[in-house]
Formats: structure tokens, sequence, C-alpha cells
């Protein structure tokens, strides 16, 4: 599904710039000559921390990590020389891999799932039209997390991880499936497909995306989603 954020490095989660080290001439002992004569004191010398990573960056970059190389074959070892900083420092943040791989999918299915449930609540539409919405809203969400969104897709229940974001996935399928089927009802979508088939149509085609975007494509993420929901629903329509 992620934009995501400026990857600088910043100095918080190492060492960051040390205290200042050394000391202006003459302290503990007798005063010189050029300080008697009101010489400028020497600059205190600094000494410059290794660069490292805040939490969500260090987030962001761990979870393009895990996309490109897999996350099964992925160590902290592999993830820490990627992000060019020492494991010590990924462990100020998170305990272990697998907290790492819970925070980079959750932030992806957090904001699906809110934007699903937005769309399904809103009062005033047929269920038709909120159908519509949650799909819309689900290619901009996958746009803005592609990465996050991407690794969600890649799991295969491996961990107590992975299995808990198998079932967020299969709770938002139902939540959509809810609404198909209300469509059905309403008379809004054609009846002569399943509201399962229909709905694994309509987020096959928005899950495809993870495969060929990438954020430099030259197509605002709103005209995406906007072609994505007239071609899904040209053919289901009543």
């Amino acid at each position: 599904m992620p934009k995501t954020s400026s990857l600088e490095p910043t100095p918080d989660l190492e060492s960051g710039v040390d205290a200042a080290v050394g000391a202006e001439a003459g302290v503990g002992s007798e005063p010189d000559a050029g300080a008697e004569a009101g010489a400028p004191a020497q600059p205190k010398r600094t000494r410059r921390g290794r660069p490292g990573y805040d939490r969500e960056t260090l987030i962001n970059k761990a979870t393009e990590v895990f996309v490109s190389r897999g996350y099964d074959g992925t160590s902290m070892d592999t993830v820490a020389r990627e992000l060019g900083i020492t494991k010590s420092a990924i462990y100020h943040h998170v305990k272990s891999k697998e907290e790492l791989l819970h925070l980079a999918i959750n932030r992806g299915i957090s904001a699906l799932d809110s934007a699903v449930e937005d769309e399904r609540q809103r009062t005033g539409l047929t269920a038709l039209e909120r159908l519509r919405a949650a799909v819309h809203a689900s290619v901009v969400i996958l746009i803005e997390y592609h990465h996050s969104v991407t690794l969600l897709l890649r799991v295969r229940g491996n961990s107590d991880v992975e299995r808990e974001a198998l079932a967020q996935r299969r709770m938002i399928d139902d939540k959509i499936r809810a609404l198909v089927d209300e469509a059905i009802a309403e008379g809004g979508l054609r009846s002569d497909f399943t509201p399962g088939l229909v709905t694994r149509l309509l987020f096959g085609m928005v899950n495809s995306i993870t495969e060929w975007y990438r954020p430099s494509y030259p197509v605002e993420p709103e005209t995406i989603a906007d072609a994505v929901t007239s071609m899904a629903f040209s053919g289901l329509e009543v």
C-alpha cells in the first residue's frame, strides 16, 4: 500500500551527538598568562555520534527491506546492514524481528481497516455507493502504505504475527463481503455472482496494484483509484 516518508538518518536512535569533551585550558590548575590577559577561551570539542534512525523511519526502512528480500530470508543482521546501523540500535526500539514485522504490517492494515469501516458506516448512501467508496479508499490506502500492504499480502501464516495479520485481512474481507451482499439485496449489483466471488474479484484488482505501482508512477493515487473503481463496477452494476 506506503508513501514512504523521507529516509534521512537522524541521530536519536544510536549515540547521537555526545556531550562535549575536554575543557578550557587551565581547569584544575593555576591560570596561565593568556587567561590573565583576557585571551579568548578555546572552544570545546564535540564528537559526532553515528547516524541512526528514529522509530518511524526505522519501521519504514525495515519494511522496504522485508519486501525486497523477503521476510523469512531476512535476518536482523541483514536489516542492520541495509540500514547502516548496528543491531543494538534496532533493538533499542524493538525486541525481535517478529515485533518489527508486526509494526511494519500493522500500519498498513490499520489504515485499510479504518478506511473500509468509515465508508461502511456512512449514512445516507446506498450499499452500492458505500461499496464503491470503500474500494476507492482501499486503493488510496494501498498506494499510501505501499510497502506495508505488499508485506501484508505476502505473509503465509508461518508465525503468530503472520496468523494475526491473516485474521485481520479476513475481517476486512468480511466487511466488504457484507457490503456486496447488501448491494445485491438492494438491487444495485447483479445477483448471478456470489458475494464471495465479487469480493475476491474486486480485491484481486485492488491488490494487483502492489505488483506494479512505484512512487515514481506518473499518475496521482486518486486518479488510479477512480480508474479501478470505474473498471471494477462497470461490469457489476445492474
